[in-house]
């Protein structure tokens, strides 16, 4: 019997990507042309006037599924650029004549850069033809499906500060969903020092949104912070300004260093910082309760219409890692 080659479709779906922001440099040279770049102007061409746009972030994937071996016996796994481990489900979308071992569908916890094989696809009649699609999709961290910590938190904000909760745990405006339940809103003007709640691995570092509002699809554009702790839960710093965070994926924070400054960018009613902490349970970013040490370096539950006080350096050891 004539075969028929073996086709192989990869599906990402329902994944969240990082975005990278451009500018556009518009200006006019001493010939009166006018040039359009994505480079900044030279130093030796200071004198001009150059007009300068922010282009929307565009996504960039940072977790991919990949084939390796021949065409009609692969292997497959998977490539993961985050600084962070990663869990994928995996499943076949189509299948014709053939089959996976170990069988999808299938999750599996991929650490940062190449995982090993991860299953492998071959026919299960060779004399006949067969294809096959795949789909897949990734949360951010280890699946932690019985969560519970005793660390508390430092306010994300200076020691000399004191700023007001305006949305606490289960607020009715933007606090309903799972990635929200257990967060909080600190009011705060554009422009403040943002620093870590605890010491981590920075994730994620988005600083290229610039836009902001109450309409519901700015919803994935707020500038954002992830850092994953050594028990695998992620504090979550939102809102962030254009272009002002100062950690980067990979980097190793500690509690109390600055990482940024907060802006009103995504779906936000006004200036604010949002703070949370996530863990990954059932393939789902979920939102946990938390504690912040107060000045007398006890542990409090944040409530709205409050006020969030910075904690000294002395207190910051009492209950953070």
């Amino acid at each position: 019997m004539k075969r028929i080659p073996l086709f192989i479709f990869i599906l990402l779906l329902l994944h969240s990507l990082n975005a990278i922001g451009q500018k556009l440099y518009k200006f006019q040279d001493k010939q009166g042309i006018w040039h359009f770049t994505d480079k900044p102007v030279a130093s030796s061409q200071s004198d001009l006037k150059v007009e300068v746009r922010q282009i929307k972030a565009a996504p960039k994937q940072l977790v991919w599924l990949l084939q390796s071996g021949e065409e009609r016996h692969s292997q497959f796994y998977i490539r993961n650029d985050y600084a962070g481990p990663v869990e994928v489900e995996i499943d076949f979308s189509e299948r014709d004549n053939v089959r996976a071992t170990p069988d999808l569908p299938n999750r599996f916890v991929v650490e940062p850069g190449k995982s090993d094989t991860l299953f492998e696809v071959g026919g299960i009649n060779e004399l006949e033809s067969w294809r096959l699609a795949l789909k897949y999709r990734y949360v951010i961290g280890k699946p932690l499906a019985n969560y519970s910590s005793t660390i508390s938190y430092l306010p994300p904000i200076a020691p000399d500060q004191s700023f007001q909760i305006s949305q606490a745990f289960g607020g009715s405006f933007s606090h309903t969903d799972g990635q929200n339940k257990y967060a909080v809103d600190i009011v705060m003007p554009v422009g403040t020092p943002v620093y870590a709640a605890r010491s981590g691995i920075v994730l994620e570092a988005e600083d290229d949104f610039f836009k902001g509002g109450t309409n519901k699809a700015y919803s994935s554009e707020a500038n954002n912070i992830r850092i994953l702790h050594d028990d695998g839960s992620m504090a979550v710093y939102a809102h962030l300004e254009l272009e002002k965070t100062q950690v980067y994926p990979g980097l190793a924070v500690m509690a109390g260093q600055l990482i940024g400054y907060s802006g009103n960018t995504g779906f936000t009613s006004g200036p604010h910082l949002h703070f949370s902490v996530q863990i990954n349970k059932g393939m789902e970013l979920v939102s946990v309760p938390f504690t912040f040490i107060n000045p007398a370096g006890q542990t409090e539950e944040p409530t709205a219409d409050t006020w969030l006080k910075g904690v000294p350096s002395s207190k910051m050891g009492s209950a953070i890692e």
